[in-house]
């Protein structure tokens, strides 16, 4: 038997003024056959998985395509055709196929109607080339706007079920015994999808916290149940402007599509029944500031409006304006900012200059800050982390970066490229410590937490302005279903 895998992964942020196009994704990843398969094996993502149990079920792996870039803004509708033609093409030179896995990462998103919901889009047009005949598994990032389109298209959805990303190779996994087991005719999924019309802010979508961690409970009782073969939790994606931005549920089942519909329903009921309990909650920067400096350190404030895994700047300045201005502690910040970096770099190790940092991609996320610096260290910005980190990656690239420290006391690591801090190399790879400061600044909500949570005794969540703000009630949008919790009170739910 043979089975395709293809893969297309962005999060795309409507409120980023940098938008995606095709030479964002060749500058990261954009890889047919075997490059896939080079790029993943031996890997932590969801695609090594696939590449691993297909190999390990003897059914040969027929790598077809992957194109993946950092989080940034809306996918021009240009690189939008650019992508569903190369999928296609990929997918008629790989063909016969017995099935497929496939991964969306359920956020791609252009700017026409039709390709809003871009991952909706392209997975329809799959099936069409394939027929109905073909098992699609499907394994999303549960950062995903669900579309109805997604779930026709596939006959299995699986969503990771950790908030940061652990578990990815393992749902790789299970998608790949759902397969195998679909194509020997021992099950047949159906799977049904809870799509209300509300939504989880960014701040309340940690898994293993309160109010998301009942709710995960209760879809892990829901397996207890042997006609259950899967379910998942789409914990949604608030920063895109499309139809189907929001919290929904997907359960699938052996042939029980009633069965699939009442269970998905009751989770997304929970969610409702519950729905105060996930607005959030909020912290300034001052004040995060200020209780950071009297707690057991290092405390990792973690920047949520330059979420940079949210598709953010990468840019802001306002934690850094703030622990600058105090001059009373030891704090770290890792801030994009290439001229800045180079400025560095030509002056050299050693070197006092003044700077401007910062805040030069929009006005949203504070203004550059400008400071006397010295420069302490210089460095490639590429470096490896084999622990099991959100996002399934291994290999990392900071860019060009120089390391720069403020009169009052304040680390800057200048980046040349956008980075997700989901890995303590940030830190270590430009050769310091964490225990050598009172304040590590994170630019994430939950991505950075596995990484960071092991060394630092607190973490604090900052209500920053910006492309990435966790209440998404700041955010004016156009296409979003109305009305939608918590924007506006839904009619006829219980208080």
């Amino acid at each position: 038997m043979r089975v395709g895998i293809i893969s297309l992964i962005h999060e795309s942020n409507t409120f980023s003024v940098t938008p995606t196009t095709i030479d964002s994704f060749r500058r990261d990843s954009l890889l047919t056959g075997e490059q896939v398969r080079q790029e993943f094996e031996g890997g932590l993502h969801q695609i090594s998985a696939f590449l691993e149990g297909l190999d390990q079920s003897e059914i040969e792996a027929v790598p077809i395509f992957h194109a993946s870039t950092l989080p940034s803004g809306t996918i021009t509708n240009k690189t939008c055709e650019e992508l569903i033609r190369l999928i296609l093409n990929a997918l008629d030179q790989a063909r016969p196929l017995d099935g497929l896995l496939v991964s969306p990462h359920g956020a791609n998103a252009g700017s026409s109607p039709d390709f809003r919901d871009l991952d909706g889009c392209w997975l329809s047009k799959v099936r069409k080339r394939v027929g109905q005949k073909i098992p699609i598994i499907c394994v999303i990032d549960p950062h995903a706007n669900l579309s109805q389109r997604m779930v026709d298209a596939c006959d299995a959805t699986i969503a990771y079920r950790s908030n940061p990303h652990i578990d990815q190779k393992e749902r790789g996994f299970e998608a790949v015994d759902l397969l195998k087991r679909t194509l020997r005719g021992e099950i047949k999924p159906v799977q049904r999808a809870s799509l209300p019309a509300f939504g989880i802010n960014m701040e309340r979508q940690g898994t293993t916290e309160f109010p998301c961690l009942p709710l995960y409970e209760m879809a892990d009782r829901q397996l207890e149940d042997s006609r259950v073969i899967s379910n998942s939790i789409v914990l949604g994606y608030p920063y895109a402007d499309v139809e189907e931005m929001g919290s929904s549920a997907i359960v699938i089942t052996n042939d029980d599509p009633e069965l699939a519909q009442n269970l998905a329903d009751n989770l997304t009921e929970y969610m409702l029944d519950h729905r105060c309990e996930f607005v959030g909650e909020y912290f300034s920067v001052k004040d995060s500031v200020k209780t950071a400096v009297g707690m057991p350190g290092p405390v990792c404030l973690l920047d949520m409006g330059d979420n940079v895994g949210g598709g953010s700047a990468a840019d802001g300045t306002l934690i850094a304006h703030e622990i600058h201005r105090r001059g009373d502690t030891k704090g770290f910040v890792c801030i994009y900012d290439p001229a800045a970096q180079e400025q560095a770099r030509k002056a050299g190790v050693g070197s006092n200059l003044t700077l401007r940092m910062g805040g030069k991609t929009d006005d949203c996320h504070g203004p550059p800050l400008v400071a006397n610096v010295t420069v302490n260290s210089l460095h490639l910005g590429e470096f490896e982390d084999s622990e099991i980190r959100h996002g399934g990656y291994t290999h990392y690239n900071m860019g060009p970066t120089s390391v720069v420290t403020t009169e009052t006391g304040l680390t800057i690591s200048l980046t040349s490229l956008r980075v997700v801090p989901v890995s303590l190399g940030v830190v270590t790879s430009i050769g310091l410590s964490p225990k050598n400061f009172q304040i590590l600044v994170a630019k994430g909500v939950h991505a950075p937490v596995a990484a960071f949570k092991p060394v630092c005794p607190n973490l604090i969540r900052v209500n920053t302005p910006g492309s990435t703000s966790a209440d998404m009630r700041t955010f004016k949008y156009h296409h979003r279903r109305q009305p939608m919790y918590p924007f506006e009170e839904i009619p006829n739910l219980k208080p």
